[in-house]
């Protein structure tokens, strides 16, 4: 029980640092060319998992068809992310971009049923239609009402949906290699393939990183090795120790810490169909996610469970 409290505690501190981290990309992207500044933000990110998996002997060599097979999936994971997400988040609100990826657990419930053979239950359907209707009050804020989704709007979504995709075959592929060494490796090489790409899109990317701005480079560097390489390692940790449909659950707390974070060091405003969104996203995160049914299921067999 006591474990389960420390794992509780960390996912709670991870979705807190995820959901400023969403604040903290949107402040970045004022000052820094955006696919520049996520190719070195991963980047550390990724040199300090492995070097954290080095320090406690849990790292080891993997074979040329592992690295092409890791190399395949940080396309998704790191590649289409984090480059969408950065993007996006210059052409949309904190607030906005925090809410969009709450969406992330019912997009990997999706990709997953060509991907790892999965179904759709009554629960889990219903669950999905009422997430994506949430986010429909999301893209209205702003709007004369009518139906309108902003171009950074569409950008952070194609960045949870890429990022859905890459959970669905980290799953495929946990089995054979250490979900830490694959988060390390991932973020490493997928880091090298976007700062190729910004010579590419951001010709002058690179003078923009030269600042000397000290609070700048704090929250980059908090950005790195706290929301990105600390909780990318913790989430994985959790889902070994209390699965991953009741890791899942805690996702709901992400966009709650975004729209805060975006209220609190962005001043941004909450609007009515935010709220709205909110909580529609997180009733539909718990139905299609799967959470309830793990819930349902766990109250069965305690009921089931003959008296000691």
């Amino acid at each position: 029980m006591n474990n389960r409290i420390v794992v509780y505690s960390l996912l709670t501190f991870v979705m807190l640092s995820w959901g400023l981290n969403v604040t903290a990309l949107k402040v970045l992207v004022v000052d820094m060319a955006p696919i520049t500044m996520n190719a070195f933000r991963v980047f550390v990110a990724g040199v300090g998992v492995l070097l954290m998996l080095w320090l406690t002997k849990s790292i080891r060599k993997l074979t040329l068809k592992e690295y092409g097979f890791l190399a395949f999936i940080s396309l998704f994971n790191v590649v289409g992310h984090h480059l969408f997400l950065s993007v996006g988040l210059s052409n949309t609100t904190a607030t906005n971009g925090g809410l969009i990826l709450g969406l992330v657990p019912i997009l990997t419930a999706l990709v997953s049923i060509p991907i790892l053979k999965t179904r759709l239950s009554f629960i889990k359907t219903v669950g999905i239609i009422v997430a994506f209707f949430g986010v429909s009050f999301v893209v209205l804020v702003g709007s004369t009402g009518t139906f309108s989704v902003s171009i950074g709007d569409a950008q952070v979504f194609i960045s949870g949906f890429t990022q859905a995709i890459s959970f669905a075959l980290i799953k495929k592929a946990s089995s054979k290699i250490d979900a830490r060494l694959m988060t390390g490796w991932m973020m490493v090489i997928g880091s090298v393939i976007m700062f190729i790409l910004s010579f590419i899109f951001e010709p002058e990317g690179l003078s923009t990183m030269a600042t000397t701005d000290v609070k700048l480079w704090s929250v980059f560097f908090a950005s790195a090795l706290i929301a990105t390489a600390f909780g990318h390692m913790t989430y994985n940790y959790a889902i070994q120790h209390i699965g991953p449909s009741e890791s899942a659950v805690f996702i709901n707390l992400n966009p709650l810490f975004a729209l805060l974070g975006g209220v609190v060091f962005l001043g941004e405003g909450i609007y009515i169909e935010q709220g709205i969104g909110f909580i529609l996203v997180v009733i539909g995160v718990l139905c299609g996610s799967g959470a309830v049914e793990h819930w349902r299921k766990q109250k069965k067999e305690v009921q089931l469970r003959p008296p000691a």
